[in-house]
């Protein structure tokens, strides 16, 4: 049996390189994950996870070891090209179940507008597994108040970066993830 995170942080980076590997290493350390074994997990968030601070879980990890994280990244070296990634994140009321965590990368979206398709992903998820009822043809805006209204969905967030390509086609990294992390002495 697989370990059960008991902690996640939500964080986000940008890098700019004229080599695409070294530019999402860049975005990686802006995010201050870079020093970390990276696993790429979807799209669960456990029961009983604690949402926290970058910098309080970041306390918990330690440079080189194996940490599980849901990342969506994006890349571009076409001059002035908006390019975007999110993680939306939805959390169910009741603690013992499972909410979602869905990753968006996208070309041309805000930072808003990104972050509520991601978020707007998770939630999605999330209801048909709970029994929301809600028309997936309705707009965004309509279904998120269905959510708040719902006694079954507690929380709706987003972390997402975007960034515009570089004008002398330097490659042009982002990267949001959400990481996580597990308690010394199973506090």
């Amino acid at each position: 049996m697989g370990p059960i995170p008991k902690g996640v942080f939500l964080t986000r980076g940008v890098g700019k390189h004229r080599e695409r590997l070294t530019s999402f290493e860049l975005a990686l350390r802006a995010a201050g994950i870079a020093e970390f074994n990276l696993v790429r997990v979807k799209s669960i968030f456990p029961p009983f996870c604690k949402m926290m601070t970058q910098q309080e879980g970041l306390k918990y990890l330690s440079p080189g070891q194996v940490v599980f994280t849901v990342m969506s990244d994006n890349a571009t070296n076409e001059p002035h090209r908006l390019v975007a990634s999110s993680i939306g994140v939805a959390i169910p009321a009741n603690p013992a179940f499972y909410g979602y965590l869905s990753e968006h990368h996208s070309l041309g979206e805000t930072d808003q507008r990104a972050g509520d398709y991601a978020e707007d992903l998770a939630a999605m998820m999330l209801a048909t597994i709970l029994g929301v009822d809600f028309d997936p043809n309705s707009s965004y805006d309509e279904r998120k108040d269905i959510w708040r209204v719902s006694d079954k969905i507690v929380t709706t967030r987003n972390v997402t970066q975007s960034a515009i390509g570089d004008r002398d086609g330097l490659w042009s990294s982002v990267v949001a993830a959400a990481v996580f992390v597990d308690f010394p002495n199973g506090k």
